[in-house]
């Protein structure tokens, strides 16, 4: 699904390998490459902000919950933004190089997915919500720190994709059983440990793939890539301290 390709003429032979270098042998000048990171930063920012001030809406305004889960016209509206973000990925994906209707639909993709969040942490205790989320800052800043420091000294982590998509495969059954028959709190905490290592692998793959392999001009999927892997952790930690309380 992803497509990545490393910048800088290859045939050359020149490589960055200075103080500025990012890794080891880098083809392409580091400030452009710095630039295209710090512009996916940004954009990842102001999408986890989005996520927070919409998320804060649903749980302080109750009247939202209960008009989703209370009667027919919201349980269907509620269905239809749910599988929203399904929806706007699939454009999402094609248009992701084409400004600005791929900042509209990160923008409109952001949104489905921040009332998803708000939904699920308007029925749980403001505790779990405040762990979850001290908990996935902390892992999201010290994995990629960790991310950009393996780098520099030449680690990859290319080859951690297979794995990590074979096992979001196995994750996604096992949440499809769960849901048919329901199998208690065990099954919940075995849940959300393992959607929580799946996805920090995620977060170590994809800031990888920002450091060595997308394009300049794939800053918006890049973004949703980071997005949703620190939204899954988020989500995933939550199910795991629900099924602790």
């Amino acid at each position: 699904m992803f497509r990545y390709q490393k910048n800088g003429d290859l045939e050359s032979g020149a490589t960055s390998s200075g103080p500025g270098a990012l890794y080891p042998g880098m083809q392409e000048p580091p400030e452009m490459r710095w630039a295209l990171i710090r512009k996916i930063y940004i954009i990842l920012s102001l999408q986890l902000l989005l996520t927070a001030a919409v998320a804060a809406v649903v749980v302080k305004v109750r009247a939202i919950p209960h008009f989703f889960t209370t009667t027919s016209a919201g349980l269907g509206l509620y269905i239809f933004l749910i599988i929203l973000p399904l929806i706007v990925l699939c454009p999402l994906y094609f248009y992701h190089q084409k400004h600005p209707v791929n900042l509209i639909l990160l923008g409109l993709f952001t949104i489905a997915i921040s009332f998803a969040v708000g939904m699920t942490c308007a029925f749980t205790s403001g505790k779990v919500i405040l762990l979850s989320a001290i908990l996935t800052t902390v892992v999201v800043i010290s994995l990629t720190a960790y991310t950009f420091w393996a780098a520099k000294r030449g680690q990859d982590f290319a080859f951690l994709g297979p794995f990590l998509f074979a096992s979001l495969i196995v994750l996604l059954v096992f949440a499809f059983i769960q849901i048919l028959f329901p199998l208690g709190k065990i099954s919940q905490m075995i849940y959300g440990v393992l959607a929580s290592l799946i996805f920090s692998g995620y977060i170590v793959y994809d800031t990888d793939n920002i450091i060595k392999r997308f394009t300049y001009d794939q800053y918006v999927w890049a973004a949703v890539s980071l997005y949703l892997d620190v939204i899954n952790l988020f989500l995933s930690l939550m199910t795991l301290f629900r099924a602790t309380e």
